[in-house]
């Protein structure tokens, strides 16, 4: 099994999720490190959400027009929430609107992994580049980020293992 989500990772790593796998424990060992669900369930809520972090650590970020659950995104093309600026011309003026979307998938996730990428997200209306500067603002904004980041990685691991998937999702699922 291709581990596509730990690829960057050091082979010694990878080996110990493949022992997690082959014991059947990755899906439990994550759901134990991260138990709480999140309350964010629509499209308003989650725009409070991401306005409460990005108010309590980015003020001075221009402001968001829309944050919106994307049912299109698709964790297999790497995209598991997006930034962007779209901008309109408003009298004879260009505006820019930021919007942030996040993969749908992160209704059922843990609140902790919601949190991350919604930090990433953010960090994004500063730093285009996923460069120093970038994971400095998201260790600003959320101080466990990196290790938060291998946990969604080995969430998203199990989420797509056999047996896995919509029947099997409370097995993985918060508790």
């Amino acid at each position: 099994m291709t581990l596509r989500y730990l690829q960057g990772y050091p082979p010694e790593l990878q080996a110990q999720v493949r022992g997690l796998i082959d014991a059947g424990r990755l899906a439990q060992v994550v759901a134990q490190r991260h138990p709480q669900p999140h309350a964010v369930r629509t499209e308003r809520a989650l725009y409070d959400y991401v306005s409460e972090l990005k108010s309590h650590h980015m003020r001075s970020a221009p402001p968001l027009a829309k944050v919106a659950f994307d049912p299109k995104l698709h964790i297999v093309k790497n995209a598991l929430g997006t930034h962007s600026a779209v901008s309109r011309v408003q009298g004879g003026q260009l505006k820019a609107k930021r919007e942030i979307r996040i993969a749908t998938l992160f209704k059922d996730a843990p609140a902790d992994f919601l949190r991350m990428i919604v930090v990433h997200e953010l960090a994004h209306l500063k730093q285009r580049e996923h460069d120093k500067a970038f994971y400095a603002l998201c260790l600003h904004m959320e101080p466990e980020y990196h290790q938060l980041e291998f946990d969604l990685r080995l969430w998203l691991t199990a989420l797509e293992l056999p047996g896995a998937g919509p029947d099997a999702e409370p097995d993985i699922a918060p508790a």
